[in-house]
């Protein structure tokens, strides 16, 4: 047994006594660290990840870019079908409340040329780059509040703008010359809009895309600004009642709640984990300041009879179980963010959609989830060191 002077409190402070103490075997600390500290990065690292994606599509509420989005009836607003006639662009506009709409042509690129046209590297969902077609004055409404160099004109054949996530992804900058459908284009500037589909694409005149694609008069969907006072779901309506069975229309903020709906499926999963862990991490507390308490009966008993109380008995042997989980938390929060950052690095694909989120409270769960492991696996453990005989401890071998 480790001899320690208890004629005076003052030989050893309390608070040394409870950092030190755990890792009288580290061997056991260590296992009981790791498995908490498991739990910890599963939680910290789902929290950046799904904090992320919600701060994405925040992005898509913002005040220059469109409140609605007008498809085809019957489509579910996704893809890149070219199934509205450009016509309604204009129609629209007659619409009450409308104050501004822009037609706009998805397409992904097919090309089969050799200038980064690796499909396993570019766009989302590895389908190739996602092209979209647009004219030049219309690009607030697609959340295009700036562009990095400028931005291409309506009458060009051979001028594109690329998001600075796909720009990173393909190392290209404003100069440079990509190929699109096996045809190449020069990149006339950058743009970031906070969306990561946005974002991770590229945009060019809509002519030319229709012409590229051989859609002439046809658009995917048709972007919509309402004016400063009109009720975006009231607008909504109103295109909807003018045009039955003919156009359908998404709210910008229906569109992300429907994803940070998507999204809460995964919060609910990440508190699971963190029950799992609590219940995991208690039951590796419980057990390894259980087998503590008995390696040290004789030592609490010596500790009883100069004068310690019952409860400072109680207050060390918690202290020391939460001690192993804060460490624990420290561990495990440390191999989250740095996993996630090297994950993200080494792929690109994955980094250029995922911003993390480092919100505070994704750490104070983590931290908060590692304290009450640490009370509840030392509660038992403590309440027992503090009920022993001093006598009886003393006679432990």
């Amino acid at each position: 047994m480790t001899i320690v002077c208890f004629e005076r409190e003052s030989c050893m402070s309390f608070l040394s006594l409870v950092v030190k103490n755990p890792f009288r075997n580290k061997t056991r600390s260590s296992l009981a660290i790791i498995g908490i500290a498991i739990g910890i990065i599963v939680i910290v690292a789902l929290g950046m990840v799904t904090g992320g994606l919600k701060n994405s599509t925040q992005s898509t509420l913002k005040a220059g870019a469109a409140e609605i989005t007008v498809v085809q009836a019957g489509s579910n607003g996704f893809g890149s079908s070219a199934s509205i006639n450009d016509s309604y662009v204009a129609d629209l506009l007659n619409v009450s409340g409308v104050k501004d709409t822009a037609g706009t042509l998805r397409a992904s690129n097919t090309s089969t040329g050799t200038t980064n046209s690796n499909s396993s590297q570019a766009g989302f969902g590895g389908e190739g780059i996602t092209i979209t077609g647009i004219d030049s004055n219309k690009l607030s409404l697609a959340g295009v509040d700036s562009v990095n160099g400028t931005a291409f004109t309506n009458s060009s054949t051979n001028e594109v703008i690329i998001g600075k996530t796909e720009a990173q992804s393909l190392n290209k900058t404003v100069g440079d010359t990509i190929n699109l459908f096996g045809k190449d284009f020069t990149i006339t500037g950058t743009f970031e809009t906070g969306n990561f589909m946005t974002d991770n694409g590229i945009m060019m005149p809509l002519s030319t895309l229709q012409n590229l694609t051989s859609n002439d008069g046809k658009v995917s969907d048709i972007l919509v600004k309402v004016t400063d006072n009109a009720n975006v779901t009231t607008v909504s309506q109103s295109i909807e009642n003018t045009y039955p069975n003919q156009l359908s229309t998404t709210t910008a903020a229906s569109s992300a709640d429907r994803i940070n709906q998507g999204l809460s499926f995964i919060d609910t999963a990440s508190w699971a984990i963190s029950l799992l862990a609590i219940f995991i991490g208690a039951v590796g507390v419980i057990n390894t300041m259980i087998m503590t308490v008995y390696e040290r009966t004789r030592e609490i008993g010596v500790l009883k009879a100069v004068g310690w109380k019952d409860r400072r008995i109680l207050g060390m042997i918690l202290g020391e179980s939460i001690v192993l989980t804060l460490i624990a938390f420290v561990v495990g929060t440390v191999i989250a963010v740095v996993g996630v950052e090297v994950l993200l690095t080494l792929v690109p694909s994955v980094g250029s959609v995922i911003k993390p989120s480092f919100a505070i409270d994704i750490f104070l769960r983590a931290f908060g989830i590692a304290f009450i492991v640490g009370i509840v696996g030392g509660l038992y453990p403590a309440y027992r060191a503090s009920r022993l005989s001093p006598t009886e401890a003393l006679r432990y071998e």
